[in-house]
């Protein structure tokens, strides 16, 4: 066999046990209707506009190094932590992979899910949902102070449109994360109370 094509099987063999592996890490658990499945799916979806809206002002001139470093950074983390939501349908997040130390194998705690899952989607959806529809129809930032000038939304036109259409998705992050969230304690009451003898 060429070298070149020892070496293109050998990296479709890595990327196929890859994908297996995401695929089995992912897959949902029995008892999630599809409708969830896609819930759970949409959640890093409705964050990804506005992550991606944000990177090209770290490109701006006259921004400091720490915000050139930080705006990145908050997409990544709003990015991840959206994610987090996929585990309240896939096996990991009822119980620890593989690859965390003391943990793997055993059952994740019902509660060390469900509390901040429900923080997480009340603080989501006073922010997103409620504070930024008000804030916007008053026209003040969150700290009540009027928008300046060069809020995006105010610059009319193209960019007003372009940001509204990347940020008005987060309005349903938190309400997602709640509907998710009480499946989760549902399905976990469900299965983690034992039988009747």
């Amino acid at each position: 066999m060429p070298p070149l094509a020892h070496a293109e099987d050998s990296v479709a063999a890595r990327t196929g046990r890859l994908r297996a592996a995401w695929r089995t890490a992912h897959e949902p658990v029995a008892g999630v209707s599809r409708r969830l499945q896609l819930t759970a799916y949409a959640v890093p979806l409705v964050v990804l506009p506005s992550s991606l809206w944000r990177l090209p002002a770290a490109f701006d001139d006259g921004i400091s190094p720490g915000e050139r470093m930080y705006i990145p950074s908050l997409s990544i983390v709003s990015e991840l932590l959206a994610f987090t939501a996929v585990g309240l349908i896939a096996r990991w997040g009822e119980v620890f992979p593989r690859w965390v130390p003391g943990l793997r194998g055993r059952r994740v705690p019902t509660k060390a899910a469900i509390i901040p899952a429900a923080i997480g989607a009340t603080v989501l959806t006073l922010m997103f949902t409620i504070l930024a529809l008000v804030n916007e129809i008053q026209g003040t930032t969150i700290r009540g102070d009027d928008l300046p000038d060069d809020f995006p939304g105010e610059a009319g036109g193209w960019e007003a449109a372009w940001f509204y259409i990347c940020y008005t998705p987060l309005i349903l992050w938190g309400p997602l994360l709640a509907v998710l969230t009480f499946a989760y304690s549902k399905r976990r009451r469900r299965t983690d109370t034992p039988a009747a003898a």
